[in-house]
C-alpha cells in the first residue's frame, strides 16, 4: 500500500518533519506490526532521520551541507541547483522503519525530515507500507 504526503517548502534549503505525517499514514492503513518506507521521487530533495527536539539540530545539518557543498561553485550543471543535486545524493532518497503498535519504531528523539535542497516549492514523499505476515 502507497501513500502520498504533500510537502510544501518555504525556503531553499529546509528540513520539514513529517513524522505525524507518516504515522497518519500508518493509522489510516490499520497496520499494526510491518515496514514504512519513506521515498522522495526529487533529485533536489531528500530525506532524512535525526533528532526532533532541538530544532538548533536542523540548523546545523543545513549550515554543515552548506559549507561542505556550497550554493556557488565550480558545477557544470547549467541550472543553478548542482549544489541541491549534490546534497540530495548525499542524504539519500529513501529511508525505512519499523512499524509496531500501529505507529513508527522511532528512537525517543528521532524525527523523519523531508531535506528541501531546491525551494521554495511543492513537493511529495511516497510512503509504502508492508504489513508483518
Amino acid at each position: 500500500m502507497t501513500q502520498n504526503i504533500k510537502v510544501r517548502s518555504r525556503s531553499r534549503t529546509e528540513l520539514i518533519d513529517i513524522t505525524g505525517d507518516v504515522n497518519r499514514c500508518i493509522e489510516k492503513s490499520g497496520i499494526s506490526r510491518g515496514i514504512c518506507t519513506i521515498y522522495v521521487p526529487h533529485t533536489t530533495a531528500a530525506v532524512t532521520i535525526n533528532e526532533n527536539a532541538d530544532p538548533s539540530v536542523k540548523k546545523d545539518i543545513l549550515s554543515v551541507l552548506e559549507k561542505l557543498i556550497p550554493a556557488v561553485a565550480d558545477y557544470k550543471h547549467a541550472e543553478g541547483n548542482s549544489d541541491a543535486h549534490v546534497k540530495a545524493g548525499l542524504m539519500g532518497a529513501n529511508k525505512t522503519v519499523i512499524i509496531e503498535n500501529g505507529s513508527l519504531k522511532l528512537g525517543r528523539w528521532q524525527g523523519i525530515f523531508f531535506c528541501e535542497f531546491d525551494g521554495p516549492r511543492a513537493r511529495e514523499a511516497w510512503i509504502t507500507l508492508m504489513a508483518e505476515v
